[in-house]
């Protein structure tokens, strides 16, 4: 498995819209844009939603942060 893949597949806490790619319209509502719910690779946040999931399952799972 590819690491970069692991960001693909995390929510995010924030409101993001993205237009609707070139070539991708939908004809039928071409003025409108899409909510993203996943993270997608190269956002800012995907690095950040995936340690906070990662950091919450493991305190969870009596793992203890570092001083």
């Amino acid at each position: 498995m590819d690491v970069k893949s692991a960001f693909l597949y995390e929510t995010i806490d924030k409101e993001v819209y993205v237009c609707q790619p070139s070539g991708f319209e939908d004809p039928d509502h071409p003025e409108k844009v899409y909510k993203v719910v996943k993270v997608l690779y190269g956002l800012h946040q995907a690095p950040r939603a995936w340690y906070e999931t990662l950091a919450t399952y493991l305190l969870e799972n009596v793992f203890t942060e570092a001083p």
